[in-house]
């Protein structure tokens, strides 16, 4: 829920065939894209799809979602997310936070198609998190001292270079 910036309900909908497993490698599919798990959670995904098991039932169960809720057919409450307040996981917070930072490292499409978000969405959060890049490759542009790797290995005056 958190590595991946979903709410309770999104993940209480969530269904076996959402996990995939090709070529030793585990995916959800949120979105349009399915994204990799990594080892831990791609091992936890595995053993729910396996021994799932609703609340109200002490065996496994052959229903399709991947947290069968209290009713025969029905998925978990999305009720679940008070007992993560109870825990003191705050579900808004945390989610900003996973969406800034997935935001710093994937283009807006991608985070768009690989969360299931609208694509101004993941605009709006790339702009928050990295800032405007156009403003950002202007104002570079503007600057009188330019930097440059020297051979020496060491971080100096590039060849724009000018003393003020």
């Amino acid at each position: 829920m958190l590595l991946y910036a979903q709410w309770p309900a999104a993940i209480s909908r969530l269904t076996v065939d959402h996990i995939e497993e090709t070529d030793g490698a585990v995916r959800v599919r949120l979105g349009a894209v399915p994204v990799e798990l990594p080892a831990p959670v791609a091992e936890l995904a595995l053993q729910q799809v396996a021994v799932r098991r609703s609340h109200a039932v002490l065996a496994r169960t052959d229903s399709p979602w991947l947290f069968p809720g209290g009713q025969p057919g029905r998925p978990i409450s999305v009720w679940a997310g008070e007992r993560l307040r109870k825990l003191g996981i705050r579900l808004a917070e945390a989610r900003s936070i996973a969406l800034f930072q997935l935001a710093t490292e994937l283009p807006a499409a991608v985070l768009a198609r690989t969360l299931g978000i609208d694509i101004t969405v993941a605009v709006k959060w790339q702009r928050a998190a990295a800032g405007d890049w156009a403003a950002y490759a202007a104002e570079v542009s503007r600057r009188t001292t330019s930097l440059a790797v020297q051979p020496s290995g060491n971080i100096g005056p590039g060849p724009g270079h000018r003393e003020e």
